[in-house]
Order: C-alpha cells, then structure tokens, then sequence
C-alpha cells in the first residue's frame, strides 16, 4: 500500500508538500520539484521556511485553520494552493500540507483569449463604423459579411446578400471577387454599377489566405459620386489655401468708435466695388488688416493676395521684384527670367505698403500699370496684360511729396480713387476697452494667464494716454502687462501696466535702452552679439514711438537710411 501510494504521489500533477509540527519538510513530490525548482533530497528534513520563502505552512500549524484555493505567486510562478492541518487520533496538530498547482500557463492563455476577443470586437467595431462599404465572400464566391456602409451604398437589406453569391448585387460589370478568386492576387479600380439604384462605383478586393491557403476574399466599394464631389471640394480648398494669403476679414476688425464705424462702412463699399484704393494712417493703426478684409469681401477672394512692403526692397530689385524680368535682363539673372508680383497677383488683389517710397523711376511703370492694365518685364520687350485690383497704403503725407517732387502727381490721382482714412487710436478712445479685453484673452492664451478684467482706474490711466504707436503699440503694451501679472490673477490693476514710453503726465520715461549695473550683471555670459541685438532692438522701438510712428523722422533720429531701418525693423520683428 506505502509502495501504491508513492506512485501516486510521485506521478501526479498537483504539487504536495508536508511538514512536522517543528516545519520540517517531511514530503516534497516530483511536481513540488518542477515547480519549485528544488529537489527532494535537497529540503527533506529541513525548515520550509529557509526554501519556500511564500509558504503559509506555519500559519497553518499555529491556526489549525484550513485555507482553500487561494491564488498566490511563488517566485515567478502563479498557483492555486490548498493548506490543511494534519491531526493525530486525539485531534492534536502534528503537522500541515500544502496542495498546490502551477496556473500561469492558464494564466497567460486566458490573457491571450481576452486579448484575442477584444480585438475581435475592435475588428466588429471598425468593420462596422466604417466609411467604406466592405464586403467579405468565402473561397467558393459567397458572401458571407457586409458592413453598415455596403447596405447603405447598394440600398439591399443584409438578408439579400448574405449567403448569395458576390454576382447578385452586381448590375453592370464584372466581380472583383470572382477575379481574386482566380488569380489568388488583388483586384484594383474596376468599375461597377451595383444595387437597386445602379450606383455606380470603383472596387478593389484583395485575397484573404491563411496558412498559404485561399480562404476568400474582401472588397471595398467607393462610391464614384461622392469622389467627385469630395474631389471638387479638395481642389477649392487647395486652392483656398494656396491663393488665399489675406487672413483677415472686417469681423476681426474691433470698432465700437463712430468715427471708426463710419470708416469700417466706407472700407466694406471698397470691398464690393472694383476700385483702387488708397489706405491711410498712422503706423500702427492696422492698414494692412484693412487691405486683407477688402480683398477678402470681394469677388477676387479666392485668388491671390500679393502684400509688397515697397520700403523693404531696396530701389535696386524693387522693379524687378514687381514686374519680373527676362533671361539676361542683369548680371545674377536666373536662367528663364523670372515672373514679378504684379503676375503672381493676376486675377487677385496686390497690396503695396508705403507706397510713398517707392522711386520715381518705378512709379513711372506703376502708372502704366493702372492705366493699361499692362505690365512689361524688365529687359523684356513684350507687354502682358494683367488683371490685378491695387490696395495701397501709406502713413505719409503724399500731398507734400508731390510738392518736393518725389512722388508723381498723375500716380498719385491714379491711386487716390477711393481713399479711406484710418483714425489713429488717440482720436477713437472708445474702442480702447474692447481692444484691451481682444488682446488680453489673446496673450492669456500664450502667456498661460486667467486675466478677464481690466480695473477702470487701470483702463482711465489708459485712456490718458495718447497712443503714438496706435494699435500695435496697445498690443506690445497688453503684452508686457500681462508678463507682470500672476497666473491666478484676474484684474489688470494699475499697478500691473508697465511705465509708457511718452506720457503727457510728465511720467518718468522708460529706460529701456540703458544697460545699467543690475542689467549688466544679469547678461553676464551671454554673447555680446545678442547683448547689442537685444538693445538696438530697444532704441528703435524707444525712438519709433517718441517719433509717432514716424519712420523717415525715427531713421533720421538714429542716423539711418530708412530701408537700413526698414530692414532692422524687420529683424527684430517690430
């Protein structure tokens, strides 16, 4: 029988292990070894504990309470474990044995089934959300799934095409099931017309082999209708987003003023009529935001919107820049010639900022221009006709220009069809508060600030302020107040507005260009080159806004041509 029970305990699969009252081991069988890792001769006789260090063996001993089926790791390994107390006759606690088997395999198979199924459903999910009408057939031609989509394209309820054959829904045209079926490869493109309505359609299906056998076959119907038209509107958007440059429209325009009503109205009759127009302003009261909404309300909106800031480009490739040029025009002429904005404007808009500086030798072709609707490249013999709709903007006096002889007095009547002046923020004070309230939720988004108010002392305190550099210096103003404030603040008090660079008032004037002892100690390590960049940039805008915004009077001030200004100004972005 001692011999019958070893057997027993030797060959089966569930691990056994027994200890003495003192936790010595007293039977370790040949699964407690595979599981364990240990072998028999080498724990007999000893504490379970010094080998088995998750065993609850001597808990067992001191309750003499049973523990069933309790789920543990021992090492690496899972288990269900069974505890018992062994009893003498007398029911005295001799010892405890621990039944247990290795359930990881178990474990990892139903993770594998889990993971197995919920691809399955994420499979059902997308098969079924889909967009595209699907269709599955077995390897003999029927099918057997369809989606949502193909019921709705081919107007037949799943009963009809379930278990049929892939022909049945076909009206003109072959199967491209039938096709990959054949050829064991995958079908593309074929035209088909299918279902009641005769809906035509293109089809591509591709085979579906398992263990290198053909198994059946997937096909996916577009809808040819909906590709044209889906094609017709990505072409308008492509060229929307080619063409159109202008960003902005008269709804981004703040005006609460009534003199900046009245202009607003004026600009939108320019909008609708085919007209030059000529913009007029201070630097900084938002010219080209008015050339943008123009060309945007007109019938060219969806054609190209050229902005040219004639003082940027020096006198010497201005002309080549606006009319283009032939092959062999100039020294560095590049092979073929090379097309002028006034040509990449053709049927749109071209705005030509600080028309006052444009050189008389250059105004003489742009009188041509809006007088012949003709442009002539340079080098080039031949005119081209354009159509081209001009938007000028100055902030200079053109009338004394003309007086001096720098700018031509036919050009000038030739731009001046339909003028609108722009008032500059010292003269509109009621748009300040809706101005302050679009910039401050502009710099909450990216400075990471929570400001919804401005303080009616801090909006007085502005309103004192006569605004030189118009709406681009409210701007930069908003900017730096919202640098003081703390994030979890929500007013702008007065004592948030940083000092102005001019004040009536008689307030102290910024030093923003002055490199004090604190200054310098705090640029010390940094390159010298972006020291200086960092304070020309300061002096510019300092002496911009003592000048009103006045470029020619703030490149005078500084010793500056005023295209070497222009160019500074453009590289420190002001």
């Amino acid at each position: 029988m001692k011999k019958e029970i070893e057997v027993i305990l030797k060959s089966t699969n569930d691990a056994i292990i027994a200890v003495d009252y003192d936790e010595k081991i007293t039977l370790f069988n040949r699964a407690a070894e595979k599981i364990t890792g240990y072998a028999a001769s080498e724990v007999m006789n000893k504490k379970v504990g010094d080998f088995i260090k998750e065993t609850r063996l001597p808990q067992i001993l001191k309750s003499g309470e049973s523990e069933l089926n309790r789920r543990q790791a021992l090492g690496n390994t899972i288990i269900i474990t069974s505890r018992m107390p062994v009893k003498d006759d007398e029911g005295k606690i001799i010892g405890a044995i621990a039944i247990f088997r290795d359930i990881t395999e178990m474990t990892d198979l139903n993770y594998e089934i889990y993971q197995l199924k919920e691809m399955q459903s994420m499979l059902e999910a997308i098969f079924n959300a889909t967009q595209d009408a699907i269709s599955v057939c077995d390897e003999k031609g029927i099918v057997v799934m369809v989606n949502p989509a193909y019921t709705d394209l081919t107007g037949l309820k799943e009963e009809e095409i379930i278990g049929k054959h892939t022909v049945n829904d076909i009206v003109e045209g072959k199967s491209v099931h039938l096709e990959v079926l054949h050829t064991k490869k995958a079908a593309k493109r074929t035209r088909l017309r299918v279902g009641k309505h005769k809906r035509e359609v293109i089809s591509s299906a591709a085979p579906i082999i398992v263990d290198g056998v053909l198994k059946g076959s997937v096909g996916v119907l577009h809808d040819v209708t909906d590709i044209k038209s889906l094609t017709k509107e990505l072409t308008e958007a492509k060229k929307i987003i080619r063409k159109l440059e202008a960003k902005y429209t008269f709804d981004d325009i703040i005006a609460k003023d009534e003199r900046m009503i009245q202009v607003l109205e004026k600009a939108k009759k320019a909008g609708i009529t085919p007209v030059t127009v000529l913009l007029r302003g201070e630097s900084g009261t938002g010219k080209e935001l008015f050339a943008h909404s123009i060309h945007n309300l007109s019938e060219r909106k969806y054609n190209q919107f050229v902005r040219v800031n004639c003082a940027a480009i020096s006198e010497s490739l201005l002309e080549s820049e606006l009319f283009g040029y032939e092959e062999g025009a100039f020294t560095g002429a590049i092979k073929g010639g090379k097309i002028g904005l006034f040509e990449e404007a053709h049927g749109g808009t071209i705005f030509l900022d600080e028309i006052g500086e444009i050189p008389i030798s250059t105004q003489v072709k742009l009188l041509r221009v809006l007088q012949e609707k003709e442009i002539m490249r340079v080098g080039g013999t031949k005119s081209i006709p354009i159509d081209v709709r001009v938007i000028a903007a100055t902030n200079a006096h053109l009338e004394n220009l003309m007086r001096k002889g720098t700018f031509r007095e036919d050009l000038y009547y030739r731009l001046n069809v339909f003028p609108v002046e722009i008032p500059p923020l010292r003269e509109r004070k009621a748009d300040l508060y809706p101005l302050v309230m679009y910039l401050v939720k502009k710099f909450n988004l990216e400075y990471g600030r929570n400001v919804d108010e401005i303080s009616e002392e801090a909006l007085n305190h502005l309103k004192k302020y006569d605004w030189p550099g118009n709406v681009r210096e409210l701007q930069n103003f908003i900017g730096r107040t919202l640098v003081n404030i703390k994030y979890q603040e929500r007013l702008i008090l007065k004592k948030h507005l940083p000092k102005f660079f001019d004040n009536d008032e008689g307030e102290v004037l910024e030093k923003e260009s002055s490199l004090d002892e604190e200054t310098m100690d705090q640029e010390v390590g940094k390159p010298l080159k972006e020291i200086l960049a960092k304070e020309e940039k300061k002096v510019i805008h300092h002496t911009l806004q003592k000048m009103k915004g006045n470029r020619s009077a703030t490149a005078k001030a500084l010793g500056l041509s005023l295209r070497n200004l222009y160019y500074k100004m453009e590289k420190h972005k002001l």
